[in-house]
């Protein structure tokens, strides 16, 4: 099956960059460009796209206030905004997680990288690594955030004490494989777990199922310097 990619960049020649990549792939097409975000949102309603390869700092409506829109709109569920942009700061990537992104990736990215990226995203997946993004999400998802949390803390008695198990890891930016190695099972398992256990909370995607894991108090932050 295609990947449906819409391409979100107030840079003409950034998007004709992308574009010319993500077409080379058999797997992949683009089906519409944005040059802010608000032209984001309407492509993203006219398209339906699997994947918004979305930039953050654009004229008019950035790209967070649009990722906001896409991903709280019932009529795009089936769409992921992979965030690409050259501000990696935490709160950048704070706040992109927070409001529905599936995943946050620099500029200077790979093209494999990039390429790979999408396609995690397009399968429901979160691009988040055990490593950098790790520390931001442990920093700052804790942060009070405006508007209630995702999912209230009761929510978590759903759980059985496996998807909890599973869904601590999950948070400590493990990924199926790791998990899987970990508590001896297989990869599929743990997959169906994270399923479940993302249906139960309400997360639209593993990105999501680690913010309501941080914020139900489910994974506790470490303290600074570990």
């Amino acid at each position: 099956m295609t990947i449906r990619v819409l391409l979100a960049d107030d840079q003409a020649l950034l998007r004709g960059t992308f574009r010319l990549l993500i077409d080379s792939c058999a797997d992949m097409e683009v089906v519409g460009e944005a040059a802010d975000g608000g032209q984001a949102v309407a492509a993203a309603r006219a398209h339906r796209p699997d994947v918004v390869l979305m930039d953050i700092r654009m004229p008019g409506t950035d790209g967070l206030a649009a990722t906001a829109a896409i991903c709280e709109d019932p009529d795009l569920a089936g769409t992921r905004v992979l965030i690409l942009t050259m501000f990696e700061t935490e709160e950048y990537v704070a706040r992109a997680l927070r409001v529905g992104a599936s995943g946050f990736l620099g500029k200077y990215v790979t093209t494999d990288a990039l390429l790979d990226g999408i396609r995690t995203v397009a399968g429901g997946e979160a691009l988040l690594s055990p490593g950098a993004t790790q520390a931001l999400i442990t920093r700052f998802l804790t942060t009070p955030a405006a508007g209630p949390p995702l999912a209230p803390a009761e929510r978590l008695a759903d759980l059985t004490p496996r998807e909890q198990e599973v869904t601590v890891l999950a948070a400590h930016g493990k990924s199926n494989d790791r998990i899987a190695a970990e508590l001896v099972l297989s990869v599929l398992t743990v997959r169906t777990h994270i399923q479940r256990a993302m249906t139960k909370l309400g997360a639209r995607d593993r990105a999501q199922l680690v913010v309501i894991a941080y914020q139900s108090g489910l994974v506790r932050p470490e303290p600074p310097g570990l």
